[in-house]
């Protein structure tokens, strides 16, 4: 097992196919002529894993992967990116997903629900092995992360975890959200951002609540205060929002993991998920640490 873990990333593998649309919602048509439609490794748990190492977290990556060419690509992605990956075999093979992104970099993805079953199980002793050397664990939302929360609960490790457009009733993402000391949210579903914000702090364990909200940057709940994190004007022109919100859970959590206050912790999650959304989707590119430490000064 590894040894002298910063954020161990639970869940969250694999394979997105990118579609450049001309709208969204896409116009009805028979068909449509788009710019070449590519398959790139990287989900949520993949671009959380990718942003913590670039920016000099000690990172590592378990999930379920097949073992088919899309799993492939999820293992050269880390092996390449120098992240350290455990793979748990899915005989359903590995997450895939379609994203359509429209002219204005907003998306819409489409999941394969046949990559997985209900007895999908990430194993605990391995999950416990890795969680008792690891500083913070950042849980994805899928369904055999759900299963690991308890034996989490029993490391003590602190935990972080992102609901992703939650409308703040759907029950599935509760347990996620009441399990987790440090809760990312997006406000793009919600219609009272800040009840629900402090339902989570109030039902569960969340020392934090963050929610962004695009480019109206970031809303912070720490000790019953709210407060409004800027947004960070990207660097080059947006082209696409895939994976901003993972690019600010990375940024936020180094400056945490680095002992920065929460004022800094959200402006380093608001340069990163900047940053991502000037990246086509069709590449998995992350900020680096120097980079985000010399936007932060300025």
């Amino acid at each position: 097992m590894s040894s002298g873990i910063d954020v161990l990333v639970l869940g969250g593998a694999g394979v997105d196919t990118i579609v450049y649309v001309p709208a969204l919602p896409l116009p009805w048509a028979d068909s449509h002529m788009v710019p070449a439609i590519e398959a790139r490794a990287g989900q949520t748990g993949d671009f959380v894993a990718l942003g913590a190492h670039a920016l000099g977290l000690r990172t590592h990556h378990l999930d379920l992967l097949g073992a088919d060419h899309h799993g492939d690509l999820v293992r050269a992605l880390h092996r390449d990116r120098g992240v350290p990956l455990t793979e748990v075999p899915q005989p359903a093979g590995t997450k895939r997903a379609v994203n359509l992104v429209g002219p204005d970099g907003r998306r819409l993805s489409l999941y394969d629900s046949t990559r997985g079953h209900e007895d999908d199980r990430l194993p605990p002793e391995t999950v416990r092995a890795l969680a008792a050397v690891s500083r913070h664990v950042h849980v994805s939302i899928t369904q055999p992360c759900a299963h690991a929360l308890p034996v989490l609960r029993e490391t003590g490790a602190t935990v972080s975890t992102d609901l992703h457009n939650w409308d703040g009733t759907q029950p599935y993402q509760e347990q996620f959200a009441y399990a987790a000391d440090v809760v990312f949210l997006s406000t793009a579903e919600l219609a009272d951002p800040e009840r629900t914000m402090r339902r989570i702090a109030e039902r569960g364990r969340a020392e934090v609540v963050v929610a962004t909200a695009g480019a109206d940057g970031a809303y912070q709940l720490l000790g019953g205060e709210l407060t409004h994190i800027p947004p960070v004007t990207p660097s080059a022109p947006v082209v696409d929002s895939n994976g901003a919100g993972d690019a600010f859970a990375a940024g936020y959590l180094f400056g945490r993991l680095t002992g920065e206050p929460p004022e800094r912790c959200g402006l380093f999650g608001a340069i990163a998920g900047a940053y991502a959304c000037t990246v086509p989707a069709t590449r998995a590119d992350v900020i680096g640490r120097e980079e985000l430490l010399r936007t932060a000064t300025r």
